[in-house]
């Protein structure tokens, strides 16, 4: 068990570890304490160090002591034996100083005295609890090996342990006791000589002993519950990472993580040894287990991590091409300067490589030599301050096409460097350090929207930081409407028939009020095309709401069950000639977006107000297939078309009044409606005819575990302040997804399994003849096991349907209970575009559909 600085600072912090270190004595366990410096005190040895003065050495080393002497007065405890001999080696090497030891030697004797003393401390405290606890020297058990290429400041000062199994020191252990407590970072190299394990020393010692006496396990306590999916304190919706291998775990810890030192792993790794990382205030919680490779899970990334400070150096000659020795000869100079290559970048004429700042001496001066030096074979260019993201996970090529929408983000920054690691654990992209903070974030939102993160595998990811340290708030899913309230209706309705959708209308009234907070918006629209069943287009009505269509067979429905003093919008897409006939003879504001029908019907539209839609030249949205803007989209009139389409307007006596645009559907982030409003009043100031300004729909619904919902208070600040500045003009949106999404479920009963391979397939009475938006662009619905809602997902599933197509997947490594044959599916967020998007394909019957209140 290691804990750290702050886990051994306080009387309350030593009250936590003995009711630990008791807790595993109670398991039966023997138990070895391995504990750093008390906070803030190998920072005050190293500056003693610095210190050329005897008399301010002895004064820091008594500053030091005293520390120490008051913790002792909070546990109300005489100063032990090995703690004053402790105390008196300080004095006297401070009083001495390096001249017969030598500086680096003199200074490692110093540092070392941190972990002696708080170690000693414990011993004392523990012992005194009623929990007797033996002092161990560590330098007497781990010693240091010497590495082809050390200097003398690196044997001495950032040392290595061999650290195969020891069954003598076991053996000598066992005659001892049963609890010992000893130091981290601190071993004894062959002369004698005590020398330090660098940066991450004590979890690094933990994992030396923890491979030497071949432990049960490894604990690292600290003051968060493990590893988290990122930074929590820059993406508080980071998920735990409850498993891990040795070697994700290792490429977390060395591209950016702190919680861990990634030297402590590789000791682990061949006994083989379980590494558990633990909250020391929060011991209930599971934590994060490293141990040997998992195979029983899909491909997922695991972690998003950034280092900041890196330095690039390109080196570039036309030379180097085929040149035996060339890179031999430029990387003798990195030797030379002592500096560690990181990422490495290749062409036929440059090589590119980073220097992180986390294993190099950094400095201008250092930086300015090796450049001075590389200058005399090749042209060298020096770019800082930079930073790496790195994504980690196992199988990384294999998630490659799902990575789409986070390398487009990369499209718009300057990306200095990209490298896949040869080991298909992580992709890293160097860019300018200024991007990260923000960055950051948005990209964890994205790999989690696009499945390339799979926090539904409650195997491998725990709860958010937020849930766990913030607010506490359980994510959206776990208060599903059918997960609680109407789990038995449900089970009820599915053992009359399935396949069927049940649809429920609070949480469409729920969604719809929500919207009606939207003070800045004039008329709200539903895109009639998600869900036409008559209840909800008569719940919609009641809330205030109008319609918008894209076919006269849509118009006709609404019409037939909205009162006649209801808006309706028609916003079709290359229709034939006889559906703006028909449109024209209803009350609907009709819709063009495209040249040819008034530069063909014109007399169809002469004298009539007609809304606009418009192509602002990009397109938005979590799959290519639901992006309506930009070239590569049928739809909306190309603004170098404005012009042309105007004039044809006034030609026919044609008068705008509205102008329109929609990017895409599944957009989370609030700013994107204020810039399409602001590109639309900038355009209406110039057509003059234009009273209202329609920014679309596509709002975001979540559908992964932890991804970000869509502010709606923040999408009602950003679009009063556009509106602010064009308050001349109404504003119109058409929401679809966003009403009716969450109050739909598709279920369906289990029919059979099968085996192949590494591969489980569970299939289920319909398929993408019901529910086609898996099938058509990878959507991502939550899959449950209604019947076992509450027993443990130990199963890893491929979803499937019957239909006769290798596409018939509802859902891809889904962690879900062992399942019967008959048990209850459900299949979420299917009250949008499940029903209205179905077909008798392979002639089977299409899915009924149940409202309930």
């Amino acid at each position: 068990m290691k804990f750290g600085g702050t886990s051994v600072a306080t009387l309350p912090r030593w009250q936590n570890i003995l009711e630990l270190v008791a807790s595993r004595r109670a398991e039966g366990a023997r138990v070895l304490v391995v504990v750093s410096a008390l906070t803030g005190i190998t920072d005050a040895l190293k500056q003693l160090c610095t210190h050329g003065d005897k008399g301010k050495r002895i004064e820091a080393a008594k500053a030091i002591a005293q520390r120490h002497y008051d913790l002792l007065d909070h546990m109300q405890l005489a100063v032990p034996d090995t703690l004053g001999a402790r105390l008196s080696e300080l004095a006297t090497l401070a009083e001495n100083g390096s001249a017969v030891l030598g500086e680096l030697a003199w200074a490692a004797a110093i540092q070392a005295h941190g972990e002696l003393l708080s170690s000693a401390l414990g011993a004392a405290f523990l012992s005194h609890s009623g929990l007797p606890t033996q002092w161990l020297d560590a330098r007497d058990c781990l010693a240091a090996i010497a590495l082809p290429n050390q200097n003398e400041r690196t044997r001495l000062l950032s040392s290595m342990v061999d650290s195969r199994p020891d069954p003598v020191l076991a053996a000598r252990l066992a005659t001892l006791g049963e609890v010992f407590i000893t130091q981290g970072f601190i071993a004894r190299e062959s002369q004698g000589r005590t020398v330090l394990l660098g940066r991450g020393g004590s979890d690094t010692s933990a994992s030396y002993f923890g491979a030497l006496l071949k432990a049960q396990r490894v604990e690292i306590w600290t003051d968060v519950a493990g590893m988290f999916t990122a930074n929590p304190r820059q993406v508080p919706g980071a998920r735990l990472l409850q498993r891990l291998d040795y070697e994700e775990a290792q490429e977390i810890a060395s591209t950016g993580a702190k919680v861990l030192h990634p030297r402590c792993l590789s000791p682990l790794r061949e006994p083989r040894v379980p590494l558990l990382i633990k909250d020391t205030n929060r011991p209930e919680l599971d934590g994060t287990v490293i141990g040997p490779e998992v195979r029983a899970h899909a491909p997922s990334v695991k972690a998003i991590s950034a280092r900041k400070g890196i330095t690039l150096v390109s080196m570039e000659s036309v030379g180097m091409w085929q040149q035996v020795g060339f890179l031999a000869d430029v990387f003798a100079h990195f030797k030379q300067h002592g500096l560690s290559v990181d990422l490495i970048g290749s062409a036929e004429t440059n090589v590119t490589v980073s220097l992180d700042p986390t294993e190099n001496l950094l400095d201008s001066d250092a930086i300015a030599a090796l450049a001075s030096d590389l200058a005399k074979v090749c042209r060298v260019k020096v770019i800082a301050p930079c930073a790496a993201i790195t994504l980690v996970g196992r199988g990384m090529r294999s998630l490659l096409h799902t990575l789409s929408g986070v390398l487009a983000e990369f499209g718009q920054l300057r990306v200095h460097m990209i490298s896949q690691s040869s080991n298909n654990l992580n992709l890293t992209f160097v860019v300018d350090e200024e991007v990260v903070d923000t960055l950051l974030p948005h990209l964890h939102d994205l790999l989690i929207s696009a499945g390339a993160l799979r926090t539904d595998d409650s195997e491998l990811f725990g709860p958010s930081w937020q849930t766990l340290y913030g607010s506490g708030e359980a994510p959206s899913a776990a208060t599903a409407w059918w997960r609680e309230s109407q789990r038995q209706r449900l089970l009820e309705l599915a053992a009359e028939a399935t396949p069927r959708y049940v649809y429920h209308l609070p949480t469409v009234r729920q969604q719809a009020r929500e919207l009606n907070t939207l003070a800045a918006v004039d008329r709200l629209h539903y895109a009639v095309k998600a869900n036409t069943h008559p209840a909800i287009l008569r719940a919609l009505v009641a809330e205030g709401f109008a319609f918008e269509c894209v076919s006269p067979g849509e118009l006709r429905a609404v019409s037939a069950i909205v009162p006649e003093a209801t808006p309706l919008l028609f916003t079709p897409n290359f229709a034939p000639r006889e559906d703006y006939v028909f449109a024209l003879g209803t009350r609907a504001a009709v819709t063009l977006d495209s040249l040819y029908p008034i530069e063909h019907w014109g007399e169809l539209f002469r004298g009539r107000e007609i809304v606009l839609r418009v192509d602002l030249g990009r397109g938005l949205g979590h799959h290519e297939k639901v992006r309506t803007g930009g070239s590569g989209s049928k739809f909306g009139l190309p603004l170098d078309q404005l012009a042309i389409f105007l004039q044809l307007a006034e030609t026919h006596g044609v008068i705008v009044r509205g102008l329109h645009a929609h990017l895409g559907s599944g957009v989370l982030d609030a700013g994107h409606w204020g810039e399409v409003y602001a590109q639309l009043a900038s355009l209406a100031e110039r057509i003059g005819s234009v009273t209202f300004l329609n920014i679309g729909g596509g709002l975001g619904v979540p559908s992964h575990p932890g991804e970000a919902r869509l502010d709606i208070a923040e999408l009602d600040r950003v679009l009063r302040e556009v509106k602010a500045a064009y308050p001349q003009y109404q504003l119109w949106m058409e929401p679809g997804r966003y009403l009716v999404a969450d109050a739909g479920v598709l279920l369906a009963r289990v029919t059979q399994q099968k085996g192949k391979s590494a591969f489980r397939y569970l299939g289920i009475d319909t398929g993408m003849n019901s529910l086609i938006r898996p099938a058509l662009y990878d959507a991502w619905h939550e899959i449950v096991n209604l019947s076992r809602l509450d027993e443990p997902a130990t199963a890893l599933y491929q979803v499937v349907g019957p239909i006769c197509e290798s596409g018939d997947v509802l859902g891809t490594d889904r962690r879900l209970p062992e399942a019967q044959e008959g048990d209850v599916m459900l299949i979420a967020q299917a009250g949008a575009y499940g029903k209205v998007m179905s077909s008798h394909y392979n002639l089977r019957d299409e899915a009924d559909e149940i409202v309930i209140e």
